[in-house]
């Protein structure tokens, strides 16, 4: 995949297992940081370039080292990138980004079943992602949109899928309307009628 990105002129930037010989080239910077918490009793951190060439690679390449040392010990990570910016930003602002990427993507399996692919044949299961998607995409839309400033602003989509969504209620219909009798004991209600409003107004 390096390799790939290389030919192509795609930057990459990608989290690295440790390993012996990774963890010997910081070795020196590892104990120093554990002096100084042991001095302080306050997490320390600082970045390292290194250059390194696994066995399976076809040419050396650059190495950021996280040394970290928190109340638990040592946290050492390291990413491998042909970007030239500064450690600290390529590991704090860009390749940590990807955790929230991450969990947004585990939000839509968790929180709207974006991995329930139980049919038999790939259409069926492609059409129930899609439909999860949608899903995402509207209630994210409430998230931003109605919900900012609430109780309920940066919650997960499960959280706002039981809270706001999933109410008793009484269908009553006739010839001429049909009408949803909400639960008088919902104990979200003002944000329910908050959220309705906001929606009304955008």
């Amino acid at each position: 995949m390096l390799s790939w990105c290389e030919r192509k002129g795609v930057d990459y930037i990608v989290g690295l297992a440790k390993n012996s010989r990774l963890l010997a080239a910081i070795a020196d910077e590892q104990v120093a940081i554990a002096e100084t918490y042991q001095q302080h009793q306050q997490p320390v951190r600082q970045f390292k370039a290194l250059w390194y060439r696994a066995g399976t690679w076809s040419r050396t390449r650059r190495i950021i080292a996280k040394i970290e040392h928190l109340s638990k010990g040592a946290n050492p990570r390291f990413i491998v990138t042909n970007l030239p910016d500064d450690g600290a930003l390529l590991y704090e602002k860009i390749y940590c980004a990807r955790g929230d990427m991450e969990n947004r993507i585990k939000e839509q399996q968790m929180g709207l079943f974006a991995d329930r692919t139980s049919a038999h044949y790939w259409w069926p299961n492609q059409f129930r992602l899609l439909l999860s998607s949608l899903a995402y995409l509207l209630m994210d839309g409430i998230r931003r949109l109605a919900l900012k400033n609430t109780e309920l602003a940066h919650a997960q989509m499960t959280t706002i899928r039981l809270k706001l969504f999933k109410i008793g209620a009484i269908i009553l219909r006739n010839t001429r309307r049909i009408r949803f009798l909400l639960s008088s004991a919902y104990p979200y209600q003002s944000l329910f009628h908050h959220v309705a409003k906001q929606l009304a107004l955008e």
